[in-house]
């Protein structure tokens, strides 16, 4: 490992590092940077200044960087390389054994035999070996009181071999010898000896050089200010010096994120906390206590947990529509008002949770027989009881469709018969209409309670505030409607000043950063204040919406009416219920039709073809014999004029002799306007 205090580049001191000694803490010294060096590195971003403190925690090798020594290529091989490595021998001659063999891998019986030369003769026990001459290690032996020898297999002089015992401190000139021995890029990676070995492929086909192989490690650090663990590494120009003695008492600030602070252990509250990042410019709440959480201020968290809430609105009126986000602690006290429902389909949304519906009629609905509509009219009182598929006439057919069975019922006098006026309707559910709930119960409720019958949404009225609140901002509305009830996962905090005055964070809704500090809690010891938790939070239109659309959409859209066709007979169908009078006015208008100065135009005769040639001189009048003057019979009072089609389609001609050639079409057109006139009277 590196020198303590000594700078070394990232990539030696990561190489030469035992990762029994970690962490170590490091120190950035210098490096190349281009306003400060950045790294992209798989999806997670690195950034290393000069005097950068950075805790090594892991290390974990990811590839093998090879330089062929005599070509200067460098490459990568991965861990999963299946290819064998041979030791090239060194160059510089080892001064004892012990020092040849200390450089062997470790289990070193695992990696015997090898063999090496002595330039100089060498004598054992009764054996002299000369110089040149080959010695392969066989195995070690170790002796008591003795020191350590190696078993050794010497050549003589004539070629013959022996078996000695040759001593770790044998003094000398030892060169290596060229081994047949081969070693995986794994054995090679995991033996510090051996990585700092040369070798050659022993298949040469990649390239035949000496190789230098360097190890790839992945850094697993904690940096200051950053959230999550920072990975990078080991091959950036850097340099970089071991300061863990000196940095013992350093502590790393880890911000937090509101749901990593959700998720630490229940003993870990009451603690303070330090914003380090505030909620954003635009925020969900108009809550008193939101301006205050700015970076750089501290809260006091006491406690996690998830509170059931639900949402509640203002009903629309002069007043601008308010959004509210109301626990179900809320100490107020609430009475149902009726609902309004503009739809059956909104029945039926309301059958699903209230299994007892009873609703009246504000407005009449016409029969409509081609979409199966029943008439329905003011005061009638549906008693809901169940969604059936029903037979009804469509179009002069039969379909089935989805619809409400309701029973029917009408204000009775005393002398009528109850069963005469109740009767079983079967309502489509893509019929629209107007009905308001009848209520029966008059009590006060819990909002919990409310919320526990499952009949949301709910128009209700708070008769009694929360006493724990100073205000409370639900009072004074005229109605309020329960939308939908949700469990949120919250903090609930307050501020040092006003330790005792807490509130809920809800975590989905806000994104902040904290650290978590040993500042004291501001009460004494053993003595936490009585809470009173803030249950009502005012939430602006935008958190509504999004409420809204993360828990409606799943709902089906409601069912569409059949598609109406255009009916093309033009004789008038007749309906009950119309007057004496009514039919009069639409035969007056049919008539009207009949007597538009336009109608001609429908009977106009096709046009005379064109002529092949076209002269520029107006066309002669054939002269003609005058008729005798066409009369109309004038239009009673409060009569219709009705024409005689042969009076009608008389040809008026031109007259020679006459001043006027048109007079009998002016007078025609006279008697219509009266017509008109006499239509508009009735």
């Amino acid at each position: 490992m590196a020198t303590v205090g000594a700078s070394a580049s990232l990539q030696e001191f990561i190489a030469s590092l035992d990762e029994t000694c970690l962490p170590r803490i490091l120190q950035v010294c210098s490096g190349v940077y281009f306003q400060g060096s950045v790294y992209e590195l798989s999806g997670s971003e690195v950034c290393l200044s000069t005097g950068d403190i950075v805790k090594i925690i892991r290390i974990h090798l990811l590839a093998v960087h090879c330089e062929d020594i005599s070509t200067k290529e460098k490459f990568e091989l991965p861990l999963t390389h299946t290819g064998l490595f041979k030791l090239v021998p060194e160059e510089m001659p080892y001064n004892t054994v012990e020092e040849m063999v200390s450089l062997r891998p470790e289990g070193l019986n695992s990696c015997l035999p090898f063999t090496f030369t002595s330039r100089c003769e060498l004598t054992f026990e009764n054996f002299t070996l000369g110089a040149g001459r080959r010695v392969t290690i066989l195995s070690m032996e170790e002796r008591e009181g003795q020191e350590t020898h190696v078993r050794s297999l010497v050549q003589g002089q004539q070629g013959s071999t022996a078996e000695v015992l040759v001593p770790l401190t044998c003094r000398g000139e030892f060169y290596e010898c060229d081994s047949d021995q081969c070693y995986t890029l794994q054995e090679i990676m995991s033996s510090p000896h051996l990585c700092s070995r040369r070798f050659r492929f022993c298949k040469t086909t990649m390239c035949g050089g000496p190789l230098v192989l360097s190890p790839i490690y992945q850094v697993h650090a904690i940096m200051h200010l950053r959230k999550d663990i920072v990975k990078f590494p080991s091959t950036l120009e850097v340099d970089v010096m071991d300061v863990t003695e000196q940095s013992q008492s350093l502590t790393f600030v880890s911000p937090f994120t509101l749901s990593e602070v959700h998720s630490q252990p229940e003993d870990t509250f009451p603690t303070m906390a330090e914003i380090l990042e505030g909620p954003e410019t635009q925020p969900l709440f108009l809550c008193s206590w939101l301006p205050e959480l700015r970076k750089g201020s501290h809260l006091v968290l006491h406690r996690r947990g998830t509170s059931p809430m639900v949402l509640a609105t203002s009903l629309k009126g002069r007043r601008a529509q308010q959004f509210f986000l109301v626990s179900q602690n809320y100490g107020g006290r609430l009475r149902r008002r009726p609902r309004e429902f503009s739809s059956v389909y909104e029945l039926y949304i309301a059958l699903t949770h209230t299994p007892s519906l009873l609703v009246s009629v504000t407005r009449h609905c016409e029969e409509v027989e081609e979409e199966g509509i029943p008439a329905l009219s003011v005061g009638e009182q549906l008693a809901v009881l169940r969604v059936a598929k029903v037979k009804l006439a469509c179009k002069d057919q039969m379909k089935t469709v989805e619809a409400l069975i309701c029973k029917r019922s009408t204000e009775m006098d005393e002398d009528e018969d109850e069963e005469d006026e109740i009767e079983e309707v079967s309502l489509p559910l893509y019929m629209q209409g107007h009905f308001v709930e009848k209520i029966t119960d008059n009590k006060k409720n819990k909002l919990a309670d409310l919320c526990q019958s499952k009949a949301l949404p709910l128009d209700v009225k708070v008769v009694n505030r929360d006493a724990g609140m100073e205000t409370d901002p639900l009072m004074g509305f005229p109605s309020l409607r329960l939308e939908e009830a949700t469990l949120e996962p919250t903090i609930e905090a307050s501020l040092p000043g006003s330790p005792g005055q807490t509130f809920e964070i809800p975590i989905r809704w806000l994104n902040m950063s904290l650290s978590f500090t040993s500042d004291p809690l501001p009460w004494p010891s053993g003595e936490p204040p009585t809470c009173h938790l803030e249950t009502v939070k005012e939430v602006t239109d935008s958190f509504y919406y999004e409420f809204r659309r993360l828990t409606t959409s799943d709902e089906p859209p409601p069912p569409r009416p059949p598609k109406r066709i255009p009916v093309l007979d033009s004789k008038p169908s007749k309906k009950k219920g119309k007057s004496r009078s009514g039919e009069k006015a639409s035969s007056a208008t049919k008539d009207m039709g009949k007597l538009s100065l336009d109608s001609d135009k429908q009977k106009r005769p096709p046009a005379h073809p064109l002529p092949d040639k076209l002269s520029e001189s107006p066309p002669r009048l054939n002269p003609r014999k005058p008729l005798k003057a066409a009369t109309t019979g004038k239009a009673k009072p409060n009569t219709y004029v009705k024409v005689d089609k042969q009076k009608k389609n008389v040809d008026v001609f031109a007259d020679i002799d006459s001043d006027h050639d048109y007079e009998s079409m002016e007078e025609y057109a006279h008697e219509v306007k009266k017509a008109q006139g006499s239509v508009m009277f009735l």
